[in-house]
């Protein structure tokens, strides 16, 4: 897949330049009246099914997808100049793919996706480190299982535009849009 290549060079430039998260995406979703929420997230992985990225099922972000799965995504590397946006429809990853990429989390992070109540509202932070402790004592000593209220998302792209910046704002945009099982390629206007 084109777009696939395309991402993963990207990628391994960005890593290799450093900075800030290289996995990093502004995921945009739109509430039941119709109003957009974008936030952060980490693109964990990307292979020719699309790009995959985790959450707590509570979440706003969850309960926007489950009403209305259909996403965007947009990366920024601004080392490179570059953006990559991404359009398409997120289903729910299957739970043995949620479980194999949870058991590979820092345990603290394992620890704290148990602890959070994601997007709800924290009275104090000393509740929130209260639950830390918590879950920390319930699973010590054993590795710490996928909650059932915690998963994963693949957004299947339908549309994937990778800008570059040049120089007077006469930015490079090359677009895919899917067509069956391929992609058509053009060019944009900056």
């Amino acid at each position: 897949m084109p777009v696939l290549r395309k991402y993963h060079d990207w990628l391994a430039e960005a890593v290799a330049r450093g900075g800030f998260d290289p996995k990093a995406a502004s995921l945009a979703t739109v509430d039941p009246a119709g109003q957009p929420s974008a936030r952060m997230v980490l693109i964990q992985y990307a292979d020719d099914r699309g790009f995959v990225f985790y959450t707590n099922l509570g979440s706003r972000k969850a309960s926007d997808m489950s009403r209305n799965p259909r996403v965007a995504l947009c990366v920024y590397w601004e080392a490179m100049d570059r953006q990559i946006r991404i359009e398409g429809v997120v289903t729910a990853v299957p739970d043995v793919e949620a479980d194999r990429y949870f058991a590979s989390r820092p345990r603290q992070s394992q620890i704290g996706a148990w602890a959070s109540k994601q997007s709800e509202t924290l009275g104090s932070r000393a509740e929130l480190e209260a639950r830390v402790t918590e879950f920390e004592g319930r699973f010590a000593n054993q590795p710490v299982p996928r909650p059932p209220f915690w998963s994963g998302y693949l957004l299947a792209p339908t549309r994937v535009e990778f800008w570059t910046a040049a120089a007077g704002r006469l930015h490079h945009r090359e677009v895919y849009d899917r067509e069956g099982d391929g992609w058509r390629s053009s060019q944009l206007y900056p």
